[in-house]
């Protein structure tokens, strides 16, 4: 799919068929995720492919809407703070890190047909524990990856006029 046609056609999708994610779109997604830039090259992050029914289901403790586990994969994207580029203020990049590493997932998979929808509400004491994480270790924002069982509208956006300053 043509790039522009990808951003789009990329929409937060809340119903998902059960059909399974081919092997070959979800390894294109995840090296899309691995070519994303972050700050210094240091890449401060892990990828959690989350496949295993039972697992899945029990994410619903950590984001309680029937519709996050519906998806036959679901990708959570961790970042390590103390592995990440600091600014000259001592402000840590992992989150803006992994904030770039989730879009190329959302939108590689939007450019395999699937649907996405980031996550950013959920609880992260109960996540931290599911997936085992380390201490250093924080989830940042999870995605379910799945056929879409709806085509959900555009939503509106401000006008360019309404975001961009020019100097």
């Amino acid at each position: 799919m043509e790039f522009y046609a990808v951003l789009k056609q990329r929409r937060s999708v809340r119903a998902y068929r059960p059909d399974p994610v081919a092997e070959e779109k979800l390894q294109r997604i995840l090296e899309a995720a691995r070519l994303a830039p972050t700050a210094c090259n240091l890449q401060p992050f892990v990828i959690h492919v989350i496949r295993d029914p039972q697992l899945r289901a029990s994410l619903f403790e950590t984001y309680a809407q029937k519709w996050f586990t519906q998806a036959p994969v679901v990708i959570c994207i961790c970042a390590d703070a103390h592995k990440a580029w600091r600014r000259g203020d001592g402000k840590s990049y992992a989150d803006v890190d992994a904030a770039i590493v989730m879009e190329h997932v959302v939108l590689a998979a939007t450019a395999e047909g699937l649907g996405t929808c980031w996550i950013g509400a959920f609880k992260p004491e109960p996540l931290r524990a599911l997936l085992d994480l380390p201490p250093d270790m924080q989830p940042v924002a999870m995605t379910p990856v799945g056929v879409p069982a709806e085509n959900p509208s555009p939503r509106p956006r401000k006008a360019l006029a309404e975001l961009v300053v020019y100097r």
